[in-house]
């Protein structure tokens, strides 16, 4: 798989500090997956709010998302994240993150998102010229592209809280990597070692739905299916780097 994009020559970028909570630790003290997608979410949130490309008007649904765990934070008190365009197309946009943490651990991330308009459809983007500095020309897809577990070598029930859901009403991007975390206790690849996870979201889960985590695991290879009713409601993927 290509290596994530570097930040750009030119464009827009947006800066940020975050310092890693309780919450955001696991026993061990490694921030986690869901805690990273979380980074992510509220800074890109805090960029869109500065150019007008926010809420109320403008409405960003990730479609897949891909964290390359470099080096794990687990001494780090504080990280400075810096967020970018990496790519655009007709109503879909890609967002980078990266994540530096000031005892040496660094996170890359990569997103592709959805732009919604007011009435929570997709909507076209247009006069995009703030952001389409940074991307040098890239142009994303919407594509999904991780296959199902082939194995089902686990299934449990998985409980959506209240908690969960975010304004659209569906379960936060963040909390499918909640549940993945679960999963990695389990088994598969060791979470304090170089990792990759990807998340692709094929369709919204709401609170009242039955959802089963079907999983495949080996040391290397967790992966996981989200399922209500036999249909697939999103994949992930992580193995270790």
């Amino acid at each position: 798989m290509e290596p994530l994009v570097p930040p750009p020559r030119e464009g827009r970028t947006f800066a940020g500090r975050r310092r890693i909570r309780l919450a955001d630790r696991d026993p061990r003290a490694r921030l986690r997956l869901d805690a990273v997608a979380r980074f992510l979410q509220d800074v890109a949130t805090d960029d869109v709010d500065e150019t007008g490309w926010g809420a109320p008007d403008h409405l960003w649904v990730v479609r897949s998302l891909r964290i390359d765990v470099l080096s794990p934070p687990v001494a780090d008190d504080y990280v400075e994240l810096l967020t970018w365009c990496s790519g655009t197309g007709t109503v879909a946009a890609g967002r980078r993150m990266s994540l530096i943490g000031d005892r040496g651990g660094r996170v890359e991330v990569d997103g592709v998102w959805i732009h919604l308009g007011p009435d929570a459809r997709p909507q076209r983007i247009e006069d995009f010229d703030v952001y389409a500095g940074a991307t040098e020309g890239r142009v994303v897809t919407t594509k999904l592209e991780l296959a199902e577990p082939k194995r089902a070598m686990g299934r449990f029930p998985w409980h959506v809280r209240v908690s969960d859901l975010d304004l659209m009403g569906h379960v936060n991007n963040a909390i499918h990597l909640a549940a993945v975390e679960e999963c990695l206790a389990r088994g598969g690849p060791d979470p304090r070692a170089p990792l990759r996870a990807r998340v692709d979201y094929r369709h919204p889960i709401d609170l009242s739905e039955p959802v089963e985590l079907v999983v495949e695991v080996s040391d290397d290879v967790l992966a996981v299916a989200f399922r209500v009713d036999g249909v697939t409601k999103a994949v992930a993927r992580v193995e270790s780097a």
